[in-house]
């Protein structure tokens, strides 16, 4: 009965049904039909186990970091941190690009969602991006691909989820995915370039002189100093033993809302409200995911599922690394049908007693999550970030699908084949930092 209850599942997701629908429609077959005598489960016993799972402390940073990138994004923080890295990159041909791209790696560190990053850095770079003649598709599938790093750079609200439903530690998964973060950022940057060198349409600004790029950067820098001091105080905080993450993320709204209202004036009080109720939406919405997926992941344990995978793999290949490359398979099409926060709840309980089995690290495998949830938010036929950013763009998806396909495999295949593959790189902040072992 769990192989009907995963094909109703995939079913419910391709013909269009709204993911807790698909998954509650799942978890509905089994308590009718699973277990070892096919007489079902009873309600009684899930119900509650699916409120204990949400009765997490944890659970409340989420709702804090979603609020302080919202306040964040109204607060015309993205318009300084362009101008701030517009001071170094901004001459090169495709320099525009780059500076698009870091600037979602920083945005990121404070919002920690790949749409609000490619709502405000998109917002303001379009209109910069077309006047300095870039193609419509290539700018949409940039800032849709660095948009991404919002995923990987911590605060991550899925990454948070991930540590929540195995047990690991919040602040050893957070590390996990920054140096896959930076390589991203790096090969985003790089691509960019590449593809840009011979494309004439493409303008160039003057070069800036030295004592004139001094100026500017002492000017922009003050502006743009309140806008990075969050994530140092956020980060800072966490990683120095100050607070846990929790007490960050209500910091970060706490320090976002002056910043936002009297530093910025990027909003103003009914501003700060409408982000108040976009917030408590957000969460809402993620909240009763959550729920029905718990009790969904729940009956895929009693089902015995993650042996009968692991049996699956086993049955291709005994050797681990190859096992690893199919679970990384399984998570991109897992990615393609459904969002990032879906697959990580749905899949956590599954796979992490196949990860513990076959000896690999659980904060290693925290990366190899982040990385393919990035990737899924840009394939097709979900794919909700590269679709908001041709929306954003106003850019065709046929003109998009070309550039965007060549940095999902310039940029995200190699990241994803690293994150796999040089665990010990992975993990050297958490391992230097906190001793997670290798």
């Amino acid at each position: 009965m769990i192989y009907v209850a995963l094909l109703v599942l995939m079913f419910c997701l391709l013909i269009g049904v709204p993911v807790p629908v698909s998954f509650m429609a799942s978890a509905a077959w089994l308590i009718f039909f699973g277990g070892p005598d096919g007489t079902g489960y009873d309600p009684s016993q899930l119900l509650p186990y699916g409120f204990a799972q949400m009765n997490s402390v944890s659970l409340i940073a989420i709702a804090m970091f979603i609020m302080a990138g919202g306040i964040m994004e109204r607060g015309r923080i993205g318009e300084k941190l362009i101008d701030l890295v517009d001071v170094f990159v901004g001459h090169l041909k495709g320099g525009l690009g780059v500076v698009g791209t870091v600037s979602c790696a920083v945005f990121g560190s404070i919002s920690g969602a790949a749409c609000a990053t490619l709502s405000c850095i998109g917002s303001i770079m379009f209109p910069r991006f077309e006047a300095g003649g870039y193609p419509r598709g290539h700018a949409a599938a940039l800032m849709s691909n660095a948009s991404l790093l919002g995923l990987l750079i911590p605060p991550n609200a899925t990454l948070i989820i991930f540590a929540w439903i195995s047990g690991q530690s919040i602040l050893a998964c957070f590390l996990a995915t920054v140096v896959p973060g930076i390589l991203a950022t790096a090969l985003i940057c790089l691509v960019n370039l590449y593809l840009l060198k011979d494309n004439p349409s493409v303008l160039v600004s003057e070069r800036r002189s030295a004592p004139e790029r001094l100026r500017m950067l002492k000017s922009r820098g003050r502006g743009a100093l309140p806008a990075l001091m969050l994530p140092v105080i956020v980060l800072g905080g966490v990683y120095g033993g100050i607070m846990t993450t929790t007490e960050a993320s209500a910091v970060a709204v706490l320090y976002s809302i002056p910043v936002a209202l009297w530093v910025y004036r990027g909003t103003d009080w009914r501003g700060l409200a409408a982000v108040v109720v976009e917030s408590a939406v957000t969460t809402g919405v993620i909240m009763a995911m959550l729920y029905s997926v718990s009790m969904l992941s729940r009956l895929y344990v009693l089902e015995d599922l993650p042996s009968k995978m692991l049996y699956l793999f086993q049955s291709i290949s005994s050797n681990r690394w190859v096992i690893m490359a199919m679970i990384n398979v399984f998570l991109v099409i897992m990615g393609m049908l459904m969002d990032d926060i879906s697959v990580v709840v749905l899949t956590t309980p599954i796979m992490m007693p196949i990860i513990t089995q076959l000896g690999f690290s659980p904060i290693h495998y925290a990366a190899v999550v982040g990385v393919n949830t990035a990737l899924g938010c840009i394939t097709p036929p979900a794919a909700p970030v590269l679709y908001l950013g041709g929306r954003l763009a106003k850019a065709p998806i046929n003109e998009m699908m070309g550039p965007a396909l060549k940095f999902m495999l310039l940029c995200w295949v190699p990241i994803l084949l690293f994150t796999a593959y040089v665990p010990k790189l992975v993990l050297f902040l958490p391992h230097v930092i906190l001793g997670v072992p290798w």
